[in-house]
């Protein structure tokens, strides 16, 4: 499977290749921590169990919290 990956913290945009199928498994392997960040698929916010699909473009917003 091939996703496109923004990633606000890096500022980046990236092609990754993996075998796996849902954001869990995409967030591990990238090596990004689930409480760090929010995974957005066409604007809607997407839990670590939901499927993903060839081609798709996601996007890794960072968690800020404040006190």
């Amino acid at each position: 499977m091939e996703l496109q990956v923004r990633n606000e913290r890096e500022n980046s945009l990236k092609r990754i290749l993996f075998t796996g199928t849902t954001v869990q498994e995409l967030l591990r392997h990238i090596k990004v921590n689930p409480e760090t960040v929010i995974v957005i698929r066409n604007k809607e916010v997407l839990t670590e169990d939901e499927k993903l699909n060839d081609k798709e473009q996601i996007e890794l917003l960072s968690v800020i919290s404040g006190g």
